[in-house]
């Protein structure tokens, strides 16, 4: 064929931007989290806009992103039919337990996530021991309770330290690791007796308690096939030096020091990929984010502390800081199950997350103070938001984790020092975060240096 029978090369960007604008995306979630999930989506030259839902102050602000306030499944798979949305991707797991994946396959919707029966590996902590265990996957020892009198006696029997968990979903809010015993029986009471948290503690799993580093280990399953995201670390407790009360996180760096090539190998090996064989063993085939909670112990082995169904928050700041490429064509690929022809690509330099928190988390967050001074985006800096609301202009606090900025740099110390300038920017009353988020990682580079 001759040439003049070609368009011109010059045609071909165009064709592709023509194409690309038509695709619509939604995130269900009101997080930082989802704010990450989508800031990272709508960078792709293929989106035109990505819909979070319902979203918050900062997804408001973010002319790529559109707040859609609904939150009921039925009504946000028919949101999606009408917009022509091409697929959801589902951050929290209050939605997935409650079976939106289920809803929305059964309406020849594309949307990636556990199904409700795939999802009890994070609503049911007992589910996933009995599972763990019936697959030789390597976690605590521990027994499930509803008699609040054999659960007292287990712990008089077993002794402290030891960790009682809230069977189902608690918000972040069902785990007490206790050091003592009167701490462990309070908790039971609590939880049990009491019911503080309603039906989540209807039943406690009560476990013993394991000594180590904690590290966070995410990857994306397609059903059948593994993608392993960058490693990561989370800091749970409110104040320095891992004292206080227990959070959702308040903050995390990627990737983690402690999980090396070996451990990811081993990890992969002896949790991942029997969990996976596992559920599909027993007629549930997983699809989704998979958060495995990991204990690594003095002597490197490392044991499942939980399951997750989802991406973890505050880790997928830090984690989608550093992904580099097309996400929306990651997630397309995992939906149509062809995630082994996908390699993802990183950003060498740590990426490192702080959450700023209201007065008062983690028991009652006080809501409704303004928000000011946060700076805009660079390359080294971005601030994700998350308990946020904007209304006639303003920016004001509208829930526990307000913010989390993220800081990249070429080491640990230099994502802290990043950080730590951009938080001294930002403004609310009462604001509390930590100061070093990352010093594990800090201290472990300390150590080696030495030797």
């Amino acid at each position: 064929m001759s040439g003049a029978m070609q368009p011109p090369l010059s045609f071909k960007p165009l064709l592709v931007r023509i194409s690309g604008i038509q695709m619509k995306l939604l995130v269900v979630g009101s997080g930082g989290r989802e704010h990450a999930l989508a800031w990272k989506l709508a960078q792709s030259p293929r989106v035109q806009i990505v819909y979070v839902a319902p979203g918050n102050g900062g997804t408001a602000q973010d002319e790529r992103l559109r707040n859609v306030d609904i939150t009921d499944p039925a009504e946000l798979a028919a949101f999606v039919e009408k917009e022509h949305v091409a697929f959801t991707l589902v951050g929290p797991e209050g939605p997935l337990a409650a079976g939106i994946v289920n809803l929305f396959r059964s309406r020849g919707l594309k949307i990636f996530g556990p199904s409700r029966e795939a999802a009890q590996l994070e609503s049911s902590k007992d589910f996933a021991k009995a599972f763990m265990k019936r697959h030789n996957i390597p976690t605590a020892e521990y027994e499930t309770f509803s008699d609040t009198a054999a659960a007292h006696a287990y712990i008089d029997a077993k002794g402290a330290p030891i960790v009682v968990k809230a069977d189902g979903l608690a918000a972040g809010k069902g785990v007490v690791v206790a050091m003592t015993a009167e701490e462990a029986h309070a908790a039971v009471d609590s939880m049990l007796a009491d019911n503080k948290l309603g039906d989540a503690g209807a039943r406690v799993v009560i476990e013993e308690f394991l000594a180590g580093e904690e590290a966070s280990f995410i990857v994306m399953v397609d059903g059948k096939h593994v993608l392993a995201l960058a490693s990561s670390q989370d800091h749970k407790r409110l104040l320095d030096a891992d004292r206080g009360p227990n959070t959702g996180g308040m903050g995390a760096y990627s990737p983690a020091p402690i999980v090396t090539p070996q451990l990811h190998a081993r990890v992969m090996r002896e949790i991942i990929q029997p969990t996976v064989r596992g559920m599909e063993s027993e007629g549930i085939r997983f699809t989704g984010f998979l958060y495995a909670g990991l204990m690594i112990d003095a002597n490197g082995n490392p044991k499942t502390l939980e399951f997750n169904c989802r991406m973890g928050d505050p880790e997928t700041q830090p984690i989608m800081a550093r992904l580099k490429g097309d996400f929306s064509k990651v997630v397309e690929m995992a939906i149509d199950g062809k995630l082994d022809s996908v390699e993802l690509d990183w950003d060498r330099r740590t990426a490192l997350g702080v959450v700023l928190a209201a007065h008062n988390y983690p028991d009652t967050p006080r809501r409704g103070d303004r928000i000011t001074g946060i700076p805009a985006e660079t390359e080294n800096s971005v601030t994700f938001h998350a308990g946020t609301t904007l209304a006639d202009g303003k920016l004001t606090t509208s829930g526990g984790r307000v913010l989390c900025v993220v800081g990249l740099a070429d080491s640990v110390r230099g994502a802290q020092s990043v950080v730590y300038d951009t938080v001294n920017q930002i403004s609310f009353d009462g604001m509390q975060y930590r100061r070093d988020i990352g010093y594990r990682a800090v201290n472990r580079k300390h150590s080696a240096d030495k030797h």
